[in-house]
């Protein structure tokens, strides 16, 4: 079977695990991936990415020359696109940049023009109702009437383009899975060390965005009011409430226990996953369901739990969005912005350690069966395989 996927994600190598491997499963099937040549990263002023190719046996990764270089919907590629499609002539074609991108609008239409009659397929994360206004109302017409196959990173997302009237084959599962050698069980005790946290203590981690919809001002309220235990309150990350989270915490007589460690590369983010008891998400919705526009958020999928559950340090979740569907019976969950269920979370956790221990051990079954890239290119290989049948 040849796969060929259009994405600016896989512009990062190790976004390219979960296809990489997909490659492996079976010597009879071809990955062939297609990154715009020049990309601009959200947030990062001026940088300009220019990818490079890579050629690892049925596994590749082809930039192609693209136009806009930083808009999902809008990215779409040069005629260098046509003779690879023709070379390659795919039999499934997947693009990863939503339901109304041109992309795959333009990608649709050569599948047709070719006559490749490769099975379409699209990817998105959109988990938020709305309506489509003219023109790109037509957009997403035509993208959905020629879909063979959605997969969703959530359910949330299924569910909705189900009501905009799309009624063929559809998969939920996240666009990255979690490397489980990387994200695995591991002693700090020389990082614990430096950062004074004493063997005695619980820790409650935090990793993500120090903003409000991360729910981060809700964890400072539900750990003012904790057991007496020693415990430390590990937060990675940063962000605009950074200010606001240091004077809460000297406001509650906190800042003692209180460690902040920002920006920390991918690949060490495990370090700091190990030192910890507990991962909080405690992720709050933004959205005003009663006014019907797309303006405001909530959790699409949650990756730091399942980073988390590989190694095997326990959860606890809100219930915005996709994360009680990640977590499911792995975890704990408490209704989001709502402190006092979160403390009773994190009590129930430091006073009880056969419960810690319980959910670890189901947290981290949870992932090797469901998310890792192995886990994931299988899935995603069998949706493949079903799609092509019909």
């Amino acid at each position: 079977m040849k796969i060929l996927v259009a994405s600016h994600t896989y512009i990062v190598d190790l976004n390219c695990e979960k296809f990489k491997t997909l490659a492996e499963l079976d010597p009879k099937v071809e990955v062939t991936i297609v990154v715009p040549k020049k990309w601009k990263p959200g947030g990062v002023q001026n940088k300009i990415i220019e990818t490079k190719p890579r050629l690892e046996g049925n596994f590749k990764v082809i930039p192609v020359t693209n136009f806009s270089q930083n808009n999902q919907g809008l990215l779409t590629f040069s005629t260098e696109i046509i003779k690879l499609l023709n070379e390659f002539k795919p039999e499934i074609i997947q693009v990863e940049q939503g339901v109304k991108s041109f992309a795959y609008a333009q990608l649709i239409t050569l599948n047709k023009w070719l006559n490749l009659k490769a099975k379409n397929v699209f990817f998105t994360w959109w988990n938020l109702p709305y309506e489509s206004k003219l023109p790109v109302s037509y957009l997403e017409k035509y993208n959905l009437s020629n879909t063979d196959g959605l997969i969703a990173g959530n359910q949330d997302a299924a569910d909705i383009l189900r009501e905009h009237g799309y009624d063929k084959a559809v998969s939920v599962m996240p666009q990255l899975g979690v490397d489980e050698v990387l994200f695995s069980p591991q002693k700090q005790p020389d990082l614990a060390q430096k950062l004074g946290i004493e063997e005695a203590s619980f820790v409650i981690g935090f990793v993500g965005r120090f903003v409000e919809e991360k729910g981060i001002l809700t964890l400072l309220k539900a750990v003012a009011s904790l057991p007496e235990k020693p415990w430390k309150l590990l937060l990675l990350g940063r962000g605009e409430l950074k200010e606001q989270i240091i004077q809460e915490s000297k406001k509650n007589g906190l800042e003692d226990k209180l460690i902040m460690v920002e920006s920390v590369p991918h690949d060490q983010v495990s370090q700091y996953i190990n030192l910890m008891n507990v991962l909080v998400l405690p992720s709050e919705t933004t959205y005003q369901f009663k006014t019907l526009t797309a303006m405001g958020w909530k959790e699409q999928f949650g990756h730091v739990l399942i980073e988390a559950m590989a190694c095997k340090v326990p959860v606890i979740g809100s219930n915005s969005g996709e994360i009680p569907n990640v977590i499911k019976d792995a975890g704990l969950i408490f209704p989001e912005g709502d402190a006092l269920g979160l403390k009773n979370c994190l009590s129930q956790l430091m006073l009880t350690p056969t419960l810690t221990d319980e959910l670890a051990e189901k947290g981290y079954q949870r992932v090797l069966e469901n998310y890792t890239n192995k886990a994931l290119a299988e899935k995603t290989l069998e949706f493949y395989q079903s799609i092509s049948h019909h």
